[in-house]
């Protein structure tokens, strides 16, 4: 057995409703950090370059993912999880959904804190599920190629065109610094980093799954 083959060796079916444990986790930690002293939540549980690479906390990048900025950072996040996540997790089964999910999030984490160390940004706190999430809207998308999102409750979009026009949004706005205080350099890497794991992990070309939906 070679290491591609153990690499691909897929999980047991189960499915346990972890989306909704995530979610569930995520309400729990941000009002439990309400009434934590904000020093506590920037330098112990965000994801930043002076915590993970100089103190050494390399805990960050689990433990970002469970932190938001405000209560519509929150809300916005679970309620992508919900109308994603739980039937990506129906198709998946739960072990697999929860390994993207956690891959996803800690390697765009890691990835956004490496790049911003790199470009001198080392006073930047890195807190959300975004990244993950992103992952996981590109996994739907995959899986669902042929699903409609409907942008406002109006607009039917396809899922692989939302997914394109996400990807397209980030990087304009990485490249043009528009939405300050928005990580999209995360976004990108967790779209990026779902990608790879389909092609690596799956054996699946995104590309060529929309593709063949759509021809």
């Amino acid at each position: 057995m070679n290491f591609l083959s153990i690499l691909r060796k897929p999980f047991r079916y189960t499915f346990t409703n972890a989306t909704l444990v995530i979610i569930l986790v995520n309400v729990v930690m941000y009002f439990l950090f309400t009434v934590t002293p904000l020093y506590v939540y920037q330098n112990y549980m965000a994801l930043s370059v002076i915590g993970f690479f100089r103190m050494h906390l390399f805990w960050q990048p689990v433990t970002y993912m469970f932190m938001h900025g405000g209560i519509s950072h929150l809300f916005f996040n679970m309620l992508a999880l919900v109308f994603f996540g739980i039937n990506t997790e129906k198709a998946l089964g739960s072990k697999e959904f929860l390994l993207l999910y956690f891959v996803s999030g800690i390697l765009c984490g890691i990835i956004s804190v490496v790049i911003y160390s790199l470009t001198g940004y080392d006073r930047l706190f890195l807190v959300g599920a975004s990244g993950a999430i992103y992952a996981i809207l590109l996994a739907y998308a995959v899986i669902f190629p042929r699903s409609r999102i409907f942008i406002w409750g109006i607009l039917p979009v396809p899922a692989p065109v939302l997914v394109i026009a996400y990807a397209v949004i980030e990087l304009g706005s990485q490249l043009f610094s528009v939405g300050g205080g928005v990580a999209h350099l995360t976004h990108l890497a967790g779209l990026a980093v779902a990608w790879l794991y389909f092609r690596i992990r799956m054996g699946i070309n995104p590309l060529q799954i929309w593709k063949d939906a759509y021809r």
